[in-house]
């Protein structure tokens, strides 16, 4: 009412008493009402009309109580003010304004937003299938490639897919148990383990714990972008050495053979594996092991490649596994089988006073600290592929570490698996139709009611069968395309990503990565500080070119080149391709010009253009120019 008594104002219309939100007085002084209480929502029902832009309310029991004489002007005036402004369409007609209903419709938007909601989840239920099926020989194969329970990376991936998929600010990722976390916990495992703990699960319990609280905490600080600014050649260098180190062991895995400590070493013990996969002798079946992985991969690759139609949801690993199962049920055959015990929960261990006390061990806390950063890393990278990959809500990096440092943190409690985000799933979570977080909540919910109702059916897997899986994610990691793309963009990048996977395969994942970045930062440095000086004798002229950054550290080289230029020439500066130059080369500069023109000669340069790169700091051009591509969006295997 009042907006509308505004808007005939401004529009300079003609004041009607119509409009007033008051009711008309009748002649004894009162209002007209007031005489009757109101006994209905109708009887307060008003008459709207439209002007074009703006409703007209008119109660209708105030137009009722009205003479019908007045009530009639009144109308008309309404009509006559209405039709006297000039509009675009005709009026619609007048309509009756039903506060009841107005209450109720008011509701309608929530209820609409709860059905689509209710709607998207039930789409999402199909998607969730396809990530349960892929997932369940994944987690799996992945905790046992860790030296830890095939059973704990169910319940890895149940927390995971729970606690992110609720909290997660990237709503498609798939959070769980990650290949790419399987080297440092197998090191730990084989660091922290005794006779009364064989998996050294309380150590590792207080390790994730501590990751945890370290990327909840950068979460919060909203530090999340910063976890991306990783080289690719670092980043490539790692997950190629991690899948040179799966490989490796998994093969001995895959045919019931003992894996050594040293990843050289289990390098220089394939040979006599091979030869093992090809005896029949022996105390124990290597050859039936052997057989039954390569029947696994070649399923899983055929699979992959040939999938029919109607069965396109059921993925690769899933097909090995059952193949390899079922032939080994039917065979029965004498190999090594996953290790099951009757109930989920037992696997769980909730932290004591002891496991709390290894938060004053420093070397625990190191490489909590080193987990975190190699975690939230690969989830971030990931997060961003599988951003891409969709037009729904964008990722927020913050919300997501956060979430991911939750996870985690409820992970260790339960003597779990470390989480990151994985683009395996999270590629066939987007590809089958997901579109809400719920598609990566839903999986988690029937990996849970699978190994909970009926882990007697995980007991016929055979060992051989989940090493294939993690073989064939290994060569996946390793990606051999990948040196031969990183050399297009010179040798110093080849060489970083080549230091990092030897690093990695020869000492271990820290150390690796730490040599990875150091090189990475030098390179960096050298871009940001070095000077390219160009010299072209033109008759009588000549002309310096200028690449580069000139800073300090290339004022050595800088004062040379210009102490050579003979006194009295025309000099030619060129300095449009210097991306930044600093007091001290611009003092520099300056004072040669001073001494030249002093000496006959000139100096002929563009001050402006080179002020301007001492005044934006043009330094970040050079950033822009050192940096490589981004990777492509597989960042992960698993």
């Amino acid at each position: 009412m009042d907006s509308s008594s505004r808007a005939g104002s401004r529009r300079s219309a003609p004041a009607s008493t119509c409009t007033s939100n008051r009711a008309p007085q009748d002649t004894r002084g009162r209002s007209a009402g007031v005489d009757a209480p109101i006994k209905s929502a109708a009887a307060v029902r008003p008459i709207v009309f439209h002007d074009g832009f703006y409703p007209i309310l008119i109660p209708t029991s105030s137009v009722r109580r009205f003479r019908p004489a007045l009530s009639s002007r009144c109308a008309l005036e309404l009509i006559e003010h209405c039709g006297g402004v000039e509009r675009p369409n005709p009026p619609p007609p007048p309509v009756l304004y039903d506060p009841l209903a107005t209450a109720c419709r008011s509701k309608e938007p929530g209820i609409a937003a709860l059905n689509d909601r209710l709607r998207a989840i039930v789409k999402d239920v199909p998607p969730s299938v396809v990530v349960f099926l892929i997932a369940l020989p994944l987690s799996m194969g992945i905790a046992r490639a860790s030296g830890m329970p095939a059973m704990l990376g169910l319940i890895t991936a149940v927390v995971g897919g729970i606690t992110v998929g609720f909290l997660g600010g990237a709503p498609l990722q798939i959070s769980g148990p990650s290949a790419g976390l399987i080297v440092l916990v197998l090191q730990w495992v084989g660091t922290y383990r005794s006779e009364e703990d064989p998996y050294g699960i309380t150590s590792i319990a207080v390790i994730v714990m501590f990751a945890g609280l370290l990327q909840a905490a950068a979460g919060f600080l909203r530090l999340g972008t910063y976890f991306r600014a990783v080289s690719p050649a670092v980043i490539r260098g790692m997950l190629a050495g991690i899948g040179i180190i799966i490989v490796v062991k998994q093969f001995h895995v895959m045919i019931d053979d003992v894996v050594e400590g040293s990843v050289l070493y289990n390098i220089y013990k394939i040979p006599a594996g091979v030869l093992k996969a090809f005896t029949t002798g022996g105390e124990r079946y290597h050859y039936i092991a052997a057989s039954i992985g390569v029947a696994t991969l070649l399923t899983i690759v055929i699979w992959d490649r040939f999938r029919p139609s109607k069965v396109h949801f059921i993925p690769g690993a899933l097909a090995g596994v059952l193949v390899a199962s079922i032939a080994a049920a039917m065979l029965r055959l004498p190999i090594d089988y996953v290790v099951v015990q009757d109930s989920l929960f037992a696997y769980i261990t909730l932290p004591t006073a002891d496991t709390l006390s290894k938060f004053l061990d420093p070397d625990i806390l190191m490489s909590g600290a080193a987990l975190a950063f190699v975690a939230s890393a690969e989830t971030l990278l990931c997060a961003t592929a599988v951003s891409g990959m969709h037009q729904g809500d964008r990722t927020n990096y913050d919300r997501e570490l956060a979430a991911q440092g939750i996870g985690n943190l409820a992970c260790g409690a339960l003597g779990a698996l470390p989480i990151t985000g994985v683009i395996s799933r999270s590629t066939a979570n987007v590809e089958a139709g997901a579109q809400t977080g719920s598609s990566s909540v839903l999986p988690a919910m029937w990996i849970l009611f699978f190994a909970a109702l009926v882990p007697g059916l995980l007991a016929f897997v055979p060992e051989s069968a989940l090493a294939a899986i993690l073989i064939y994610v290994g060569v996946r990691l390793l990606q051999v395309s990948t040196p031969w793309r990183l050399l297009e963009y010179g040798w110093p990048i080849f060489g970083i990503y080549a230091a990092t996977v030897i690093g990695i395969v020869a000492i271990d994942l820290l150390t690796g990565i730490i040599i990875g970045l150091v090189l990475s930062t030098l390179r960096l440095v050298y871009s940001l500080a070095h000077l390219d000086i160009e010299r072209v004798d033109v008759g009588e002229r000549i002309e310096l070119h200028l690449h580069g950054a000139a800073t300090f550290v290339a004022l050595p080289r800088l004062a040379a080149a210009l102490e050579e230029i003979p006194p009295g020439t025309e000099l030619h500066m060129h300095v449009d391709e210097l991306d930044f130059i600093d007091h001290a080369c611009l003092d520099l500069i300056a004072a040669f010009e001073s001494r030249h023109n002093d000496t006959g000669g000139s100096v002929i340069m563009e001050w402006h253009s080179l002020m301007g790169r001492y005044t934006r700091g043009g330094i970040r051009a050079a950033a822009r120019r050192s940096a490589v591509p981004s990777p492509p969006s597989d960042t992960n295997g698993d």
